[in-house]
């Protein structure tokens, strides 16, 4: 069984339909998990709907953790640094990028070196290919703080460094690491950032972001399946 961490797109009624759910105690605070065929979902951000820099990652790692789940698929929403990486688009990050990365170990030292699981991004990558589905298969993602989206120069600087950028993949994967579970994403690029081309309505976001529900549900569950993906 895999791990899945979604973000709002999937409280709507087009996400996924689960069989059962059990609420999971963690040190940093109960986690509901629902269940579906070969796979676990959490809502990162919780019933109360926390916004980025609020979500519980501790938690949410903790409880895939503690039910024996080594593989996590984070469903990340970004922006686009490049002009070639449209909104509407998928992506698979290779690697990422953060300055102020959350961690397990607050009292004492412990070095790791974060990074995303190969095996997991070619096995998402395989099922794309499979389902004919169109996605990018290398981006780096650049992790802000957020609530706020960043400025026209914070995004000039950014953009020689990265592919597209958000608010939860680098926690997600460096708390991940930690636990030694393996993470991979699937980006949504749903707008791109400010300045780098035409700024995108709410609704335009909002739609881009819809459209992509259904393929990765077809994606996750070709994944959970094993089904033909190697």
């Amino acid at each position: 069984m895999i791990g899945v961490l979604g973000g709002t797109v999937f409280l709507k009624k087009e996400g996924f339909e689960f069989e059962r759910e059990r609420k999971v105690k963690t040190p940093y605070g109960r986690v509901l998990v629902k269940f579906a065929n070969n796979f676990a979902f959490i809502q990162r951000h919780g019933s109360q709907r926390l916004p980025p820099h609020k979500t519980n990652h501790w938690a949410n790692i903790y409880a895939f953790k503690k039910l024996g789940i080594k593989e996590i698929i984070g469903i990340n929403s970004t922006g686009s640094l490049k002009k070639s990486i449209k909104p509407g688009s998928l992506a698979v990050p290779h690697d990422f990028m953060q300055f102020f990365p959350k961690t397990f170990f607050n009292d004492r030292i412990v070095h790791i070196t974060p990074k995303l699981s190969e095996d997991l991004r070619g096995r998402i990558i395989n099922a794309c290919k499979k389902l004919k589905i169109p996605v990018v298969k290398r981006a780096v993602y650049f992790q802000t703080i957020g609530p706020r989206l960043e400025t026209i120069a914070e995004v000039r600087f950014l953009a020689k460094f990265a592919d597209i950028v958000g608010m939860t993949l680098a926690d997600e994967a460096t708390l991940a690491a930690e636990q030694e579970l393996s993470y991979a994403s699937i980006c949504t690029v749903d707008n791109y950032a400010h300045g780098i081309a035409k700024s995108l309505s709410y609704e335009e976001i909002v739609n881009n972001a819809a459209k992509n529900v259904n393929k990765i549900k077809r994606i996750i569950m070709k994944v959970a399946k094993h089904d033909d993906i190697y």
